[in-house]
């Protein structure tokens, strides 16, 4: 059996483990929150390491990109640190390849990306191959990466404009601790509405969930939300919100979706390489596996 442990600086209420057989092999994937205990993230790694097959780093993201170039960030760094002999990853992969592939299959396959939607990017450094593949799609696209990461009030409307700043900042901010840049323990059930004109003048949100449950404002009335992990209870919340449909980029396993991080290490797993995977092995495995959003009509 192939065990998967996501080990997240995120809520433990979030929490949860779930069995499922894949490319001829039973696997287990667990979700294990730490509250936004740095510390105990790295102590539960040290524990587990060598004992899993692969770990997923949740809550945290280890790199962002601004075009072909990516930035670690210096909190994630300790972290995968703890990792000598299990393979750590970030879902970043999967965002690269997986979450395009949402996009272009959502532009083939539905209307949901028809008449140049006005896209809401929460972040498009965290999210770059979701929000190229967005704009490739003919969408209207705002990055509210300064707006909801660091508090500036300024919303960027192309990717363009995105990497240069990315260029100038990245290395400024991948030194600052990481509870400064993204909902960590306790803050992540918290919902505190933030830039309400730009959710209203988005017909699409996309991004990190974690980041829409924070800074969304009452009402999302007939809004389409891509996202990635949900639980039951979050997609209560966006159909009470007015939600009108909900794209999740990854699967559903026992009646929820993993995060990205948690996915892509199921395929490092599955793949027995004992390494983080190059996109051209992603891909592969992304054809082999079959994933294909899942895609929920809420009103």
């Amino acid at each position: 059996m192939k065990r998967v442990v996501s080990i997240s600086l995120g809520s433990s209420a979030r929490d949860h483990a779930a069995e499922l057989d894949l490319l001829g092999e039973h696997c287990r994937v667990e979700r294990i929150g730490t509250d936004g205990d740095m510390k105990k993230m790295i102590n539960m790694i040290k524990e587990l390491d060598g004992q899993v097959d692969a770990f997923g780093l949740g809550g945290m993201d280890l790199y962002v990109y601004a075009g072909s170039r990516r930035y670690t960030l210096r909190d994630a760094e300790r972290v995968v640190r703890a990792a000598k002999r299990t393979p750590i990853v970030d879902g970043s992969g999967l965002k690269n390849t997986l979450e395009r592939k949402v996009i272009q299959y959502l532009e083939s396959e539905t209307d949901l990306l028809a008449g140049a939607p006005h896209v809401l990017m929460m972040s498009g450094a965290d999210r770059f191959g979701m929000a190229q593949a967005l704009e490739a799609a003919g969408c209207r696209l705002t990055c509210g990466d300064l707006v909801f990461t660091v508090g500036i009030p300024l919303p960027l409307r192309s990717l363009r404009s995105l990497e240069r700043l990315a260029r100038v900042l990245a290395p400024i901010l991948r030194r600052l601790p990481f509870s400064m840049l993204y909902p960590t323990g306790k803050k992540q059930d918290e919902n505190k509405p933030k830039a309400r004109h730009l959710f209203a003048e988005a017909e699409i949100i996309a991004g990190d969930f974690l980041f829409i449950r924070r800074y969304m404002p009452e009402s999302l009335q007939g809004k389409i939300i891509i996202t990635n992990t949900t639980t039951a209870a979050d997609v209560e919340l966006l159909k009470q919100r007015g939600v009108k449909t909900l794209v999740t980029t990854t699967p559903a396993i026992n009646g929820r979706s993993f995060g990205t991080n948690v996915m892509e290490a199921l395929l490092v797993a599955l793949s027995n390489q004992g390494r983080e995977l190059t996109a051209a092995e992603y891909e592969k495995l992304l054809v082999d596996v079959n994933f294909t959003p899942r895609i929920t009509q809420l009103n």
